[in-house]
């Protein structure tokens, strides 16, 4: 059966103050991924997240690379025969917090202020996980049986803060258990407050390690500044080989393709950026 719109914002509304408790619950658990000494508290989280799905019917179970990798969740709560199958996406581990005397609120102590909820996670991505857990919810209070309109399966990441080292080891070996027709990846922002958005792309970015070689050894500035050449001048113009005037990359095989068609003014993107005065 069909539900409108209207029915499942109504019913998120219902279940709303439930699915922020769950949130500020994820936010006291201290799952800095970067911090060793706190990695007790990222095998709380997956126990927690874990715990979460379980209840609302997922065979959910905590995953790993290897003995030792940081621990993911994968899962599945069936739907009906021929659904399509959609893959959630979220991380439960977050930034370190850094000094606690540069927060207006403690970091880990889901604070309201104004109409927000402040605390590391809160947001990256806890409330990823949060607005699965009320999508399920919502789905599932509307039918009489409690079931999903589709297959759903879960991979909840718990080292994406620190690069996702053991990601591609752990696709490789639960592939099988993630299979989809379609991903949607909680770990993104809304166009605009109040305006509920799709991210499609992202901007995304590649590390390599440059050696640049111009001598066979060291030699005194005094004798041959401006005379050989010099490496970090060579390599000042490498860098800057990789983009056109316009600032576009200008590096082959790139795909583009037109930006989204919204109103977003200059005078925003320097706010929001924090682009120094000047800047061109």
């Amino acid at each position: 059966m069909s539900h409108s719109t209207e029915d499942i914002k109504a019913r998120v509304d219902d279940l709303f103050p439930g699915i922020r408790k769950d949130l500020e619950d994820l936010v006291r658990i201290e799952s800095v991924s970067a911090d060793p000494e706190r990695l007790s508290e990222v095998e709380k989280s997956a126990e927690k997240t874990r715990d979460l799905f379980a209840a609302e019917g997922f065979d959910v179970e905590i995953v790993r690379a290897f003995d030792g990798a940081p621990p993911a969740i994968v899962g599945e709560k069936k739907g009906p025969e021929g659904a399509p199958t959609v893959l959630l996406y979220a991380h439960h581990d977050v930034q370190p917090e850094n000094d606690h005397a540069d927060w207006d609120t403690p970091p880990f102590e889901p604070t309201e202020v104004g109409d927000r909820l402040y605390g590391r996670g809160a947001a990256d991505d806890k409330a990823g996980i949060a607005a699965h857990i009320g999508a399920v919810r919502a789905l599932a209070s509307l039918d009489e049986n409690g079931e999903l309109p589709v297959t759903v399966r879960l991979f909840i990441e718990g080292e994406e803060e620190v690069a996702s080292a053991t990601l591609p080891e752990l696709l490789g070996k639960y592939q099988d258990k993630l299979r989809a027709d379609v991903i949607v990846i909680a770990d993104s922002g809304n166009w605009d407050i109040g305006v509920p958005a799709l991210t499609t792309s992202l901007r995304g970015l590649i590390r390599v390690d440059v050696e640049l070689r111009t001598l066979g050894h060291a030699v005194h500035s005094g004798m041959w500044g401006g005379l050989a050449p010099d490496a970090i001048m060579a390599l000042v113009r490498l860098l800057n080989s990789l983009w056109d005037e316009d600032g576009a990359p200008a590096v082959e095989g790139l795909v583009s393709g037109p930006a989204a068609d919204v109103d977003y003014p200059e005078e925003r993107l320097r706010a929001e950026s924090g682009a120094i005065a000047g800047l061109q």
